[in-house]
């Protein structure tokens, strides 16, 4: 049996490190990168640098599956076919599509063209190199950032950001620059219960971080954002770099005549995670519409792409000894939120489906223990 996994990020890295060598059982893992990203900490590494990647190589040691570094072009489920953009096309018995999302620009004026995202390293380091640049004595010009989108994402940039403003505020003697969120719906980090997203807004204000909800992104320029509140009046807002975190779609490379497509892009599944009309092919993380106990769709986090991926990753053995898969049944561990250095929010699951709520320091222990917990499930 030949299967494929692409992608190697959160679901398709679970799938392969779940994997064990079995005679008639050929699996490839398709991925661009010799390395994986932690795309939870590329914020860290947009602001301080920091490492947010590990090599691909030791973690398929002892899995049977050999890696083919390449970029997926296009999938077609009817004919079983994945084509790569260096024109080779594989084919399979089983796939598995973990090729995870694209940003969603919604159409604005102008914010594809002009608009940094924070997708992968090469957009972290773009940005890294930006906040160094406008704190040379050389530079001219506006230095001020709008960050588009408050959810989880663009507040854990903006604190990381405002941090590092302050720190080369001190070092090299000049201001820092201003920060922009902007956020169309009615408050920040929709995630949260009340009490701790407001922890998470009076963080950002001691920042000095202009908080500006209600406000829809209406359009971008290289050096300006236009704004609209709610009462329908526009603003426009100079920024120097613009970072647009508002909102991501599934990546749309996947064709089959039976496939069905729901919010977003995202590929329906069934109970397994195949994609409804394809059995032989599993559909993991942010590209599939894994839907929880309550027939509402799996949010498009880490955690769950994990789960999702160490799953298929063991239904893959069981389908290769004849056996049977299991259903997916997702659960939420917890969520917390970086809010810079040592300082977080977020609440943990606790028996009976109760929760409970942590700030400040232990919420930034528990934010990596949950990373810890990802790095051993894959070792």
């Amino acid at each position: 049996m030949k299967t494929l996994i692409l992608g190697a990020g959160y679901a398709g890295l679970a799938v392969a490190t779940k994997m064990k060598p079995l005679p008639d059982l050929e699996t490839l893992l398709v991925e661009q990168n010799a390395f994986h990203t932690f795309e939870t900490r590329l914020h860290e590494a947009a602001a301080h640098n920091t490492r947010v990647t590990m090599p691909l190589a030791p973690l398929l040691k002892g899995t049977g599956v050999h890696l083919e570094q390449a970029q997926v072009e296009g999938v077609n489920l009817d004919d079983k076919e994945v084509t790569l953009k260096d024109g080779r096309v594989l084919t399979y018995d089983t796939l598995v599509v973990g090729l995870g999302s694209v940003t969603n620009f919604y159409r604005i004026p102008g914010l594809a063209e002009n608009a940094s995202e924070l997708k992968q390293l090469s957009d972290a380091d773009e940005i890294f190199n930006y906040v160094n640049r406008v704190f040379a004595n050389d530079y001219h010009g506006n230095r001020d950032i709008v960050v588009g989108g408050a959810g989880l994402t663009g507040v854990e940039l903006v604190t990381e950001l405002a941090q590092r403003a302050e720190l080369l505020s001190k070092e090299r003697g000049l201001p820092p620059f201003k920060i922009h969120l902007v956020e169309a719906g009615p408050k920040i980090l929709p995630i949260l219960d009340e009490a701790l997203r407001l922890k998470a807004q009076k963080t950002l204000e001691e920042y000095g971080i202009n908080i500006l909800v209600g406000h829809r992104l209406m359009q971008a320029t290289a050096d300006s954002v236009t704004v609209q509140t709610a009462e329908g009046e526009q603003k426009v807002i100079p920024a120097g770099k613009i970072i647009w975190t508002g909102g991501i779609q599934a990546r749309d490379v996947v064709k089959g005549a039976k496939l069905e497509k729901g919010p977003g892009g995202r590929i329906a599944v069934d109970a397994e995670l195949r994609a409804k009309g394809y059995p032989d092919v599993f559909i993991i993380g942010d590209m599939g519409l894994a839907l929880n106990q309550e027939g509402k769709p799996v949010p498009t986090t880490a955690q769950h792409a994990g789960q999702q991926g160490r799953l298929t990753g063991k239904n893959l053995m069981r389908l290769a000894k004849g056996e049977q898969p299991e259903a997916y049944e997702p659960t939420t561990l917890g969520e917390f939120v970086s809010l810079g250095g040592l300082m977080a929010v977020g609440w943990m699951k606790l028996p009976w489906n109760q929760k409970l709520a942590i700030t400040g320091g232990l919420a930034h222990v528990m934010k990596r223990a949950s990373e810890w917990r990802w790095r051993a499930s894959i070792d």
